[in-house]
């Protein structure tokens, strides 16, 4: 079988230098993102959090390639992204399994243009399937499964084909708390072991805390980043912790909340 640990692909820095975004509504220019400066650190978690309307998820689309018409430049590995790639995964927050095809057979959609041989990617969607914890459901429908199961079957699909960064839009958003909570730590678990990197947006405070290395702060209309803030809190991190409750707060306090004091120093 593939060693996943070791078959590790090379990370690369994604740079944003003055990226830009705007639409047409109703005949009115709409401003999603303004002047956006970034560089996301090569086998890095970054975690992206702000308001609705805030742009995060245009600039997911923007790094994926799936949107090309913008000012600025957004390059990987010093080459500007012109559109989709193998090197970029991107995860949903609804997890879009085709269901008429079973979980191996979902997984192994990412694998249809890369370079393996059958038996290859055999072996690759099986790892991926046992890292998500999903071994012994291969051949399972996504009706079948539990919506915390089917974004364990995306995540597999987004990691099978082995890329160097992989986005996640709100991926456990559509979860109940407990579901959300456990898949954070998996996924945690999951980057420890892969190390790529990984990119985060997410309206969820306490989730970008538990994940992130770094927590970019954005600030609505225009979309911007308003401060990114270091977050290096060992792993695994403790929620109720009195630090882990400091970094809330600050980042609350950097989305503009009114945070009343939760511990005294």
């Amino acid at each position: 079988m593939l060693d996943i640990v070791q078959q590790a692909p090379k990370a690369a820095t994604v740079r944003l230098r003055g990226v830009s975004k705007s639409y047409t509504l109703d005949g009115a220019p709409f401003h999603a993102l303004r002047d956006v400066d970034l560089e996301v650190r090569p086998g890095s978690f970054l975690a992206i959090v702000g308001p609705s309307g805030c742009g995060k998820s245009t600039l997911l689309r923007l790094i994926a390639g799936l949107d090309i018409a913008y000012d600025g430049e957004i390059s990987l590995a010093g080459a500007r992204i012109t559109g989709p790639g193998l090197e970029r995964g991107l995860i949903f927050q609804e997890h879009r399994l085709f269901p008429w095809l079973s979980v191996q057979d979902n997984v192994a959609l990412a694998l249809e243009n890369a370079g393996m041989t059958a038996r290859q990617k055999r072996e690759a969607i099986q790892e991926h399937l046992t890292l998500v914890g999903l071994g012994g459901f291969e051949r399972a429908y996504p009706r079948q499964l539990s919506g915390g199961m089917a974004q364990r079957a995306a995540i597999a699909r987004g990691l099978v084909s082995r890329p160097e960064i992989l986005m996640l839009d709100e991926p456990f958003g559509a979860l109940d708390a407990i579901t959300r909570v456990h898949l954070q730590t998996e996924l945690q678990r999951i980057w420890e072991l892969e190390r790529i990197t990984m990119v985060l947006v997410t309206h969820d405070v306490d989730e970008a805390v538990f994940l992130g290395d770094r927590i970019v702060v954005m600030a609505a209309r225009p979309g911007r980043i308003q401060e990114v803030i270091e977050n290096d809190l060992p792993r695994p991190r403790d929620r109720t912790g009195i630090d882990f409750g400091l970094l809330r707060e600050r980042v609350l306090t950097a989305l503009g909340e009114k945070v009343a004091p939760t511990y005294e120093v």
